[in-house]
């Protein structure tokens, strides 16, 4: 997929890699969202929060010279079957917010948000922090015996380096 806006270029690659983590956190595997990860879910909002202010606070661009110009995204993440529905329900709201803005009328513009797509972005982000204060937070752990474990392990992150070439 080609967009024109630098912009949400950098909001699509944040998200993406917010979503990579959330699936293969801790937490992924349990009914229980732990502490460390809980902090980095808020760490992901405020980062996508920034992000956005840093985006709506720069003056429109006049770019005649370089407009239109196709940024090629790269690949989303493969959803993975997640055993913690919060995360599970934490990594569809992301997906959500990411596909609303690479669909979104701001795509077409050389940078910055229209304000419709700034106003949407802002109010699923504030939905993932409400249900990670209000819900995940107060509710988790769940002592699920029965039901547990319903899924496979998540499989782990990425892991060492590649060799340039390789």
């Amino acid at each position: 997929m080609e967009i024109l806006n630098h912009d949400i270029v950098g909001l699509y690659n944040r998200i993406n890699r917010f979503i990579y983590e959330s699936m293969h956190c801790t937490a992924s595997n349990t009914s229980e969202v732990n502490e460390f990860d809980v902090k980095r879910l808020k760490q992901y909002l405020e980062a996508v929060i920034a992000y956005h202010d840093h985006v709506i606070s720069q003056p429109q661009l006049d770019l005649p010279e370089t407009s239109p110009r196709f940024y090629t995204l790269k690949e989303k993440p493969v959803m993975l079957v997640i055993e913690n529905e919060s995360i599970a329900d934490c990594c569809r709201l992301f997906e959500i917010c990411r596909d609303e803005l690479i669909n979104s009328q701001s795509t077409r513009v050389p940078a910055g948000l229209i304000v419709y797509d700034s106003e949407r972005l802002m109010a699923i982000i504030d939905k993932i922090t409400a249900f990670i204060t209000d819900y995940v937070e107060k509710i988790t752990p769940l002592d699920l015996p029965e039901s547990s474990p319903r899924e496979a392990l998540t499989p782990k992150g990425r892991t060492g380096l590649k060799k340039p070439g390789a």
